[in-house]
């Protein structure tokens, strides 16, 4: 039987099972939240004599405020405990979103993130798959969609190549241009691909707005 805290921490990192039980309809791909992580590690807590306490606020970094959540793991016979600290920045606005919700949304983030270091859940994808590139894209295109839908219900675009070349001229070559190039994983605008460009476009028609 397990008899200190580093014991029951393994236990319980190896026994752990936490399904993404949640699914993005818009980009089509499922993810597990802080609360699926909570209910599947309960059950093992009780098991090895063991409770996980979760405790976030606010620091600032040079101008930006973060989210510092920190979960720890603590043996109930001696109070002993292992913790892990996860950061999550608060984005300055955000569309469809008032203060607390932009707040609660970083919470959330860091809260899951400390426990995936707590607990060893690995939630990160290759950065060259298509399946990461595709919710990245995706994830981008939901914050930028153009309101101007046509009668199919899908956004109405021009060519391809007129797209680029507003982005071109909202994105000259320098600084500028390299950061939403690096942001993109492109070496080029061409390269970009297509759900990134939509995506950039509707930001650059609602600038001229």
């Amino acid at each position: 039987m397990a008899t200190n805290v580093y014991q029951k921490l393994m236990i319980v990192q190896s026994k752990l099972k936490a399904p993404k039980g949640q699914y993005n309809s818009f980009g089509k791909y499922k993810y597990r939240s802080c609360e699926d992580i909570l209910t599947a590690v309960k059950p093992l807590l009780a098991e090895v004599g063991a409770v996980i306490v979760i405790e976030d606020g606010l620091e600032m970094v040079g101008d930006r405020i973060y989210i510092k959540a920190t979960a720890s793991f603590y043996e109930t016979e001696n109070g002993t405990r292992i913790s892990n600290t996860a950061y999550a920045r608060e984005e300055e606005a955000k569309k469809g979103m008032d203060g607390s919700q932009i707040t609660g949304t970083a919470s959330s983030y860091a809260r899951k993130y400390a426990l995936n270091g707590l607990l060893l859940i690995d939630d990160t994808k290759d950065a060259d798959t298509d399946e990461n590139r595709n919710e990245r894209d995706n994830r981008y295109i939901d914050q930028n969609r153009d309101p101007a839908i046509d009668r199919t219900g899908q956004p109405a675009y021009p060519a391809k190549a007129e797209m680029l070349g507003v982005i071109a001229k909202a994105y000259p070559e320098g600084k500028v241009r390299e950061t939403l190039l690096m942001a993109m994983h492109a070496k080029t605008l061409e390269e970009m691909s297509d759900a990134a460009i939509k995506a950039v476009y509707n930001k650059c028609m609602e600038k001229k707005k």
